[in-house]
């Protein structure tokens, strides 16, 4: 797969670390820490140096409650950051947006990974048509309607996808996504999966997840992106907070490399590059 102009080995032999950049003011875990261009900057090639293989960029939070912002606002704060990482460092981008107007200006912008949390399944825009024009990976994440308690479900949705069975609504949904994308024209070799803990899933439901993401990832004939960098999965198992979540996200990280994954999506590079070195290290001997 190629992303940028680097070459990626998607068969399961190595995980790629995607470094996340958030230059929005509310962000669950760093919020406000990258708002400035160079402190953005800073960042970015402070986690260059820590092993980082691509940078997914982000400036709408898309925590539970966050405060949304207009597509214009958006397309100001990614384009120009964009453009400034490009100018000083030699490594892919990848931009994290639903909206697609959004998205097609961070292409345009040489943006070289589209990474969509609705998977295709938006009910705005024509995200899938975007992808498929500018001829770039994507990232479908798995997310639906369901909602993030089961009081939000109606017994209909409990029916058929009761909470034990979410690693079928997980594969299911991300079938549908991979549908979308291929009738748009997204090159099969362009299609990367990831199955969306935190989005539209309970406590339960996201730790089933976890436990079951090397059944969905053979069930998939596509490379797979953990991202359960410090999230409320793990701080509520730990009961920690953002900032004291890393050891957490570890253990997912050495597990997305054991089922298979091709990517993990952390904030702590250092850390989670040497624990997949030690993996790998160990899997290898």
């Amino acid at each position: 797969m190629i992303i940028g102009n680097k070459k990626f080995d998607t068969s399961r032999k190595h995980l790629y670390i995607m470094g996340i950049l958030n230059i929005t003011p509310d962000s669950f875990s760093d919020g406000g820490r990258y708002e400035t261009l160079d402190k953005s900057l800073a960042h970015v090639e402070e986690m260059i140096r820590d092993g980082a293989d691509i940078i997914d960029i982000g400036a709408e939070s898309t925590r539970p409650g966050h405060k949304q912002i207009s597509a214009d606002e958006e397309i100001e704060k990614l384009c120009r950051t964009i453009e400034a990482v490009k100018a000083r460092f030699d490594i892919p981008i990848s931009v994290d947006t639903y909206k697609s107007p959004v998205m097609e200006q961070c292409l345009k912008a040489g943006a070289g990974l589209a990474n969509d949390i609705w998977g295709f399944r938006y009910k705005e825009g024509d995200m899938a048509q975007v992808v498929a024009k500018y001829d770039v990976p994507v990232v479908l994440m798995h997310n639906d309607d369901y909602g993030r308690s089961l009081e939000e479900r109606t017994p209909e949705m409990l029916e058929h996808y009761p909470e034990g069975k979410v690693t079928d609504r997980v594969i299911d949904g991300l079938r549908i996504s991979v549908d979308k994308a291929l009738k748009a024209g997204v090159k099969p070799e362009n299609i990367i999966l990831d199955p969306g803990i935190g989005f539209a899933k309970t406590q339960r439901e996201n730790l089933i997840t976890m436990k079951d993401i090397g059944r969905i990832t053979e069930s998939l004939d596509y490379p797979m992106l953990l991202a359960t960098s410090r999230k409320s999965m793990i701080g509520n198992v730990l009961e920690l907070g953002t900032d004291e979540r890393e050891e957490g996200t570890l253990v997912t990280t050495v597990m997305a490399a054991e089922a298979g994954c091709c990517f993990v999506r952390v904030h702590d590079v250092k850390k989670n590059a040497r624990a997949i070195k030690m993996y790998e290290a160990i899997r290898e001997a």
